[in-house]
């Protein structure tokens, strides 16, 4: 896919979680919408992965540390045809395959049930060991968030990473800047992030999280990077692509009513003109 394409797809990733996050009444737009185009460029462009066929043994694994961004996950698995979009409005009701945070029994697609902070990242690294091990050549890609690396157990797979080569691992941290409670930098500030990674032995790339030329171009480093894992540091923005939500830590976890929903969409269709 060309840049239109992916930012044509990405902005209907972030109507599918708008969506789901509406009928659901519950949910975390925030984040769901900053990591949009990332999720976008990794299930469209990066990864190897047949939605047909979701458990094939040589695919890429994808962990979403930061579970609560569910919405984002699952918009782009419908939007990428691992099951019908029309699904995402079932979002965290009863009997739905899709729960509050990722289950990899019972949604397709999802290769690591996660949700409790801070441990996504060793699930990847076990994955990532477990490759090295098998001799296979599947990649695996975490997305924490920037809150979320405020948790020890984050620091402990990344020492663990590092010390073992992990050149198959690659991290992405959504940094929007917030969390639940405000600014990151203020509850308990994980800056500098960069340096930290580099500390524990990693490559480490800075990006604009919304620009695809410069997403394509960190995934293509990270894959011919060799002997050490990969960190991609986005910069990105909470609630991209909805006015009102944008750098407000207010929709961390909070659901537009019917009103906001009517805005939000009505931003997303006009940002889509953009790209016909």
């Amino acid at each position: 896919m060309n840049e239109l394409e992916l930012k044509k797809k990405a902005n209907d990733v972030r109507k599918g979680i708008v969506t789901a996050v509406h009928s659901a009444k519950a949910g975390h737009p925030g984040g769901s919408l900053s990591a949009a185009d990332i999720m976008t460029y990794l299930y469209f462009e990066e990864m190897n992965i047949d939605p047909a066929d979701p458990k094939k043994d040589d695919r890429d694994r994808f962990v979403l540390s930061k579970g609560h961004v569910a919405p984002a996950l699952y918009s782009t698995l419908a939007n990428r045809g691992y099951f019908p979009v029309e699904e995402l409005e079932t979002l965290r009701k009863l009997g739905s395959r899709l729960q509050g945070h990722p289950c990899m029994q019972e949604t397709p697609g999802v290769d690591m049930s996660s949700g409790s902070l801070g441990q996504g990242l060793s699930a990847a690294c076990g994955m990532a060991l477990g490759a090295k091990l098998q001799n296979k050549d599947y990649r695996v890609y975490a997305l924490c968030g920037d809150g979320e690396i405020q948790e020890g157990q984050i620091w402990e797979a990344a020492m663990f990473a590092g010390f073992r080569k992990l050149d198959n691992l690659c991290v992405i941290v959504d940094n929007n800047g917030l969390q639940i409670d405000g600014k990151i930098e203020d509850v308990c500030s994980p800056y500098p992030i960069t340096d930290k990674f580099k500390a524990f032995n990693f490559n480490v790339i800075e990006i604009d999280g919304h620009d695809f030329n410069q997403i394509a171009d960190a995934f293509k480093k990270a894959r011919e990077t060799k002997g050490m894992p990969t960190a991609i540091v986005a910069k990105t923005t909470k609630g991209k692509g909805v006015s009102f939500m944008e750098n407000q830590a207010s929709w961390h976890g909070t659901a537009p009513n019917d009103d906001q929903y009517a805005v939000a969409m009505e931003d997303l269709e006009r940002i889509g003109k953009e790209y016909v």
